[in-house]
């Protein structure tokens, strides 16, 4: 049975995480794929394609995507690249203390481009990646014409 996991499940969003799967056959074709919903609701996404190792795992840090969003060994490309659903939408965080953008990362069989939300992936996990970490605490700054943001460590 396919698992994929994220480490640390939830951090900082400028921190690193490792994606692995696990459970796959060996030499097997899958996607990747990792999708949010902003504020708004708007959908982000990316995806990659990866043929799994002779113990059947995936590791994006040190397995090539085969294509997809991006190609190559990029450790937290399936993060980095996220792309709208909605031409010339930008993906900005608002909330930045008080909630975490949760993304959801999903292995489904075979080389998958669809976007069909009845797809049923092999395996699946969420990973919170935060903006503020904990105890930090934002002081609203207004002084003029000047508008901004203070952030003091606990």
């Amino acid at each position: 049975m396919a698992e994929v996991t994220v480490t640390p499940q939830s951090s900082l969003a400028d921190r690193p995480v490792q994606i692995r799967v696990r459970g796959l056959s060996p030499s097997q074709l899958v996607t990747l794929r990792a999708w949010l919903k902003d504020e708004q609701g708007e959908c982000f996404q990316s995806r990659a394609f990866f043929r799994a190792d002779g113990a059947g795992e995936v590791d994006p840090g040190l397995h090539a995507a085969l294509g997809g969003s991006y190609s190559g060994v990029w450790p937290m490309g399936l993060l980095w690249f996220l792309q709208p659903d909605t031409l010339f939408r930008r993906l900005v965080k608002r909330d930045v203390a008080g909630s975490p953008f949760r993304v959801r990362l999903e292995v489904l069989d075979g080389l998958s481009l669809g976007t069909d939300p009845r797809e049923q992936p092999l395996a699946s996990c969420e990973a919170e990646r935060w903006y503020v970490g904990p105890g930090v605490q934002r002081v609203p700054i207004r002084e003029g014409r000047v508008r901004g943001a203070l952030f003091l460590p606990p």
